[in-house]
């Protein structure tokens, strides 16, 4: 179980004095085995300092993070990242690897110093392109593959690091519909088969709506509403997060919550 409890953070001033006002304030959350909840809120509302957070890439000003009851800053880091993997909303390598080399980075929490993949860590490579469709590209080049091509192989890679937590930062904030619909099917699919828990940070309401289990808003960097999905994606909740009217109503065909934004109220 990765947890926070009452977590609260700052980004320094350009001038090193004071820190600016909470990017996150206050925030408790749980992220456990086939758990997966969607965090929502407008730009600059701390979703992704929150993923940071619970990532190990930022450090809490207040409040704790545990990971299975430990505080995550007593964990290696190298222990942290055999459990938890980050997804970027954008990933550029330092170098053209192939698909089949970028994926093996998954492997490199499991390896000791300076030691190389082995067979056991190529097979489990190539079991995660298996997982995310992937497998006939391993020999491409990554800068060849396109966006939607792009973040499967990366969620592959956090496959590889058979970590039991994904956090994913808006990870079909780039794609065409086609490709949204594809990532979001190949999430639920990882959830139900690998019972893996994946917190979500997404603009998409209604990828929220069709994926998540449970979903927390943010806004200012507080919690103003957190829950199942169908008892927290209500008009209501979504003007007061946004500003805007909304029809939120399920639909039969897609078999889930839908949201069509009417009008901007300020």
């Amino acid at each position: 179980m990765l947890s926070a409890r009452n977590v609260s953070f700052a980004y320094p001033t350009r001038r090193g004095g004071d820190r600016s006002r909470a990017a996150v304030r206050n925030v408790s959350i749980d992220v456990g085995q086939g758990t997966f909840i969607g965090v929502l809120g407008p730009n600059g509302s701390g979703k992704s300092t929150l993923l940071k957070l619970l990532g190990r890439l930022l450090t809490p000003d207040a409040g704790t993070v545990t990971l299975d009851g430990r505080p995550l800053g007593a964990w290696p880091r190298q222990a942290v990242a055999r459990r938890v993997a980050m997804v970027p909303q954008e990933t550029h390598p330092a170098f053209d690897y192939t698909v089949l080399d970028l994926v093996l980075m998954g492997r490199y929490p499991h390896l000791g110093a300076l030691a190389i993949e082995g067979p056991s860590d190529l097979a489990i490579a190539r079991d995660a392109l298996r997982a995310t469709g992937m497998s006939a590209f391993e020999s491409r080049l990554f800068s060849t593959l396109s966006g939607g091509e792009k973040q499967r192989v990366v969620i592959a890679g956090a496959l590889a690091q058979q970590a039991d937590v994904l956090l994913l930062d808006e990870p079909t904030a780039s794609l065409d519909p086609g490709h949204q619909l594809e990532i979001a099917a190949l999430l639920v699919e990882l959830n139900r088969t690998r019972a893996l828990g994946l917190l979500l940070s997404t603009h998409d309401l209604n990828l929220a709506a069709s994926v998540c289990h449970d979903l927390v808003m943010l806004s200012e960097g507080m919690v103003i509403g957190t829950g199942p999905t169908g008892d927290v994606l209500t008009g209501a909740n979504i003007e007061r997060l946004y500003g805007i009217r909304a029809d939120v109503r399920f639909h039969p065909e897609a078999g889930h919550l839908t949201v069509v934004p009417l009008r901007h109220l300020s």
